[in-house]
């Protein structure tokens, strides 16, 4: 008789979980209410850092904007007495 294989020991671990969660129905709830909430946090956080970006592409597009504009003001020189 030969060892099982990886393949056959996944298997029956992955039995072993279905098993035990179909007794404990509320851990099987609880446990995709996590990996719903890891993936909103991910979704959320990859968005605001989007967002964080664009942000400051536009600060800076409007900072270069405002330069160019002082930049072209000439003061008048005051006049000697």
């Amino acid at each position: 008789m030969m060892a099982p294989g990886p393949v056959e020991e996944a298997g029956q671990t992955a039995r072993g979980i279905i098993d035990a969660l179909k007794a404990q129905p509320a851990v099987l709830a609880l446990s995709l209410a996590q990996i719903a909430m890891l993936v909103f946090m991910f979704y959320a956080l990859s968005k605001g850092a989007e967002f964080r970006d664009s942000m400051i592409k536009t600060q800076n597009e409007y900072q270069i904007h405002v330069t160019e504009l002082l930049s072209r003001c000439v003061v008048p020189a005051l006049p000697t007495l």
